[in-house]
């Protein structure tokens, strides 16, 4: 018999002691926290035979270590703002240190073990772990300036850092670590039951028909799916549906109680293509196992209603995972939908291993707005989606934590990683490189033009050996001497029925930064002297800013060509560094974008910019 009461003691006393030990070992608070947590879960799943032996914290610390360094990626005491002077002095002394270094010295200064088992948890010799432990102490005390004699005091500020560290209750250890029993018991038993197929064991009854553990005969059971035989060497695995987000979840984050499950399975029939912006059937074609679970709620009366969706993958290697999660995140970043736009990007933090949220709109009637989170933990990658009728500005915190709960869900199972911690940490970043030209702007950038029903369409991108961007003010040349990477491209509507010289172009170029930034001044200064240089030409600036390194002006030119007819012409000119885009929109009449809107449509441009290579000497 499994006792709570043992394992619950064991997890309030050892948890802030294993914290501290994975904190200083990657100085990354946040996977540290995680990996103690997670090596508790996996420690209530194996804990007849933890407790048969003398300290249940010798089997804890390994898993706890070996997960943290695992789980962190960025660079030591690099995830935290404001760490006390000594906190971070001490976690960058320990930086410096070789890993077996590192870990030698903490086990020495921060657990109780006589030094023959600490040399076997560092996996090294007796006499050459006592060399190591003295290099270690000696190195940390230089980097501390501090004798070896001084090194235990040193800590103390980092058991401070972490004592108020909120943890699960123990109750929800033990439910998590149970559902990892189980699933792990149906994992064997699928096993076991592929053994048996292979050997010829199973039996066959008079008619042909083979057994099955389906209970409807339909080779599929209720609990899991598993879309493809994984390769010889790859683990089969499953994704149960009980791991996936309820109707109360999405509900709960979606604002609604009426929303409700509308099919779950392995998307295995049709063209695969269930999901917005979807491009492939699955992220990882050779995938082990998926499994898609759809949601809708009704709209208010005659309005549409809303939708929902996640999908889970699991991939052969962590490897296979990653390129999943990125091949996730293309589809939504460079969305190929016509008429779907990007509005904004965050990373989320403190959500599995990597995580991102996506904001489009669907500007085909009725317009949607969908916000679409992808993350990965360890060897499984999951996508969530809600999608609302109207332009509404989306609730970005709970569609974060949405991804979370998903997360949460998936986060137990066999080679998964990281789980998510409480309140998950949102930063609008850049939109990711897409497109023929990562440093220009494509389709998905673009907005709606008023009264027009039809999607952008972009030409092929060329060398600007003309500038269709500039205004008769400013006449911008990228193609002069000392102008590289100069390249055009044109957006237009096809079939809408528009004037020839409507049309939206971006044309950019890379100079060394000071002709930069005389490129860009060199159009601002024509442009306010247009006016008194053109007797019926109007110049309006609409928008300008500048950062370090960083600057955008944007212009509205009004050009009259008689008594009642004019000409409207919006350009925007931005630079980040060396680069330099320039975009004018030449509407037809009302077939025209609003004076904010384009200024946004240059701030995304100044966004891409940084994608273009550098000048060529």
């Amino acid at each position: 018999m499994r006792n709570p009461d043992q394992f619950d003691a064991f997890y309030k006393d050892a948890r802030s002691r294993l914290l501290l030990q994975t904190y200083a070992l990657t100085g990354d608070l946040g996977a540290s926290r995680s990996a103690v947590r997670d090596s508790f879960v996996v420690a209530w799943h194996h804990w007849r035979k933890i407790t048969r032996q003398s300290d249940p914290e010798t089997w804890a610390r390994p898993h706890a270590w070996a997960h943290a360094q695992r789980r962190h990626t960025a660079r030591i005491w690099h995830r935290e703002k404001g760490l006390d002077p000594e906190v971070k002095a001490t976690l960058d002394a320990l930086g410096k240190l070789p890993v077996t270094q590192r870990k030698a010295l903490l086990l020495n200064h921060l657990t109780n073990l006589p030094m023959g088992e600490m040399a076997r948890e560092v996996g090294l010799p007796l006499d050459e772990a006592e060399r190591t432990l003295q290099n270690a102490a000696a190195q940390f005390a230089v980097h501390r300036d501090v004798l070896t004699t001084g090194i235990q005091p040193l800590f103390e500020p980092l058991r401070e850092h972490v004592e108020d560290t909120r943890w699960p209750r123990a109750t929800i250890i033990r439910r998590a670590g149970a559902a990892r029993r189980r699933t792990h018991t149906a994992v064997g038993a699928a096993l076991a039951v592929a053994v048996l197929v292979v050997s010829g064991s199973l039996i066959t009854d008079t008619a042909g028909v083979h057994p099955t553990l389906s209970r409807d005969g339909a080779g599929l059971t209720d609990a899991t799916f598993d879309h493809r035989a994984p390769s010889a060497d790859a683990p089969r695995a499953e994704v149960p549906q009980e791991a996936m987000l309820t109707a109360d979840e999405v509900g709960s984050f979606a604002h609604s109680r009426h929303w409700k499950v509308t099919s779950t399975d392995d998307n295995t029939a049709g063209d695969g293509i269930v999901l917005p912006c979807q491009q492939e059937r699955y992220a990882d074609p050779k995938g082990t196992a998926a499994l898609f679970r759809r949601f809708q709620a009704p709209g208010k009366g005659k309005a549409p209603g809303s939708t929902a969706g996640q999908e889970a993958e699991v991939s052969a290697t962590e490897d296979r995972a990653k390129a999943a999660y990125d091949s996730a995140l293309g589809w939504y970043a460079g969305c190929t939908d016509e008429r779907a736009q990007l509005l904004s990007t965050r990373r989320v933090g403190q959500v599995g291993d990597e995580a991102m949220l996506f904001v489009l709109r669907d500007w085909d009637a009725p317009v949607t707005t969908t916000v679409v989170g992808v993350a990965r933990t360890g060897v499984l990658t999951t996508t969530t989606l809600t999608s609302v009728p109207g332009d509404a500005t989306p609730d970005f915190g709970a569609s974060a934590r949405m991804l979370a709960t998903a997360v949460g869900g998936l986060c137990h199972l066999p080679g998964a990683g990281a789980c998510a911690e409480d309140g998950p940490k949102l930063e609008v970043v850049a939109p990711l490189p897409v497109g023929q030209v990562q440093a220009m702007l494509g389709e998905v950038d673009l907005p709606p033009v008023n009264g027009i029903d039809k999607p952008w369409v972009g030409t092929e991108p060329r060398k600007a050996v003309s500038n269709a961007a500039s205004t008769g003010c400013d006449q911008a040349d990228f193609n002069s001497a000392g102008i590289s990477n100069n390249v055009t491209r044109t957006f237009l509507v096809p079939g809408a029925k528009l004037a020839d010289a409507f049309g939206l172009t971006e044309t950019v170029g890379s100079l060394p930064e000071r002709r930069a930034r005389a490129f860009v001044e060199q159009v601002r200064t024509r442009l306010a002297a247009c006016h008194d240089k053109n007797l019926g030409t109007d110049v309006t600036r609409i928008a300008q800013a500048a950062t370090k390194g960083q600057d955008l002006t944007v212009w509205r030119v009004t050009t009259e060509l008689s008594d009642k007819s004019k000409v409207d012409f919006f350009m925007g000119i931005a630079r980040d560094g060396t680069s330099v885009a320039q975009v004018g929109f030449v509407p037809d009449g009302r077939a025209t974008m609003p004076p904010a809107t384009f200024v946004n449509l240059v701030r995304r441009a100044l966004e891409r910019l940084p994608e273009l290579p550098a000048p060529k000497s």
